[in-house]
């Protein structure tokens, strides 16, 4: 059975960083490609950032690129998302999401398992 925890999130204000982290059992962490996605109150979830197997690949959308770094650490079973220039609009519960594959999927619907979420408030 796969587990995936979040960590990390919290109040902030505008213009803070935080850092994610997810920490996943269950199965050989190496083998997953990774997704952060998140989900403001009244929005479909959205995709934030993947990474893949080895670290070699990662993909962002357009509204984090510059300000959020994912990344992973395969001997902790651990990907972290680190948040930069916080802004109001970055306010969701940010999920991360493993999924057995070569590829970096941008669709939520592309990965089987995902943690319960950690909220993350920006105020301004």
């Amino acid at each position: 059975q796969v587990q995936l925890i979040e960590s990390g999130g919290g109040l902030v204000q505008a213009g803070d960083s935080l850092r994610l982290s997810c920490v996943v059992s269950g199965r050989t962490f190496s083998n997953f490609a990774m997704g952060w996605f998140r989900q403001a109150p009244g929005k479909e979830r959205e995709f934030v950032a993947a990474v893949s197997r080895s670290a070699t690949s990662t993909d962002y959308s357009d509204s984090v690129k510059g300000r959020f770094t994912i990344s992973r650490d395969n001997s902790r079973n651990t990907v972290y998302l680190q948040m930069n220039s916080l802004k109001p609009e970055d306010t969701a519960v940010y999920f991360c999401a493993a999924q057995s594959t070569i590829y970096l999927p941008r669709t939520d619907r592309s990965y089987g398992y995902w943690g319960q979420g950690t909220q993350v408030t920006v105020s301004s």
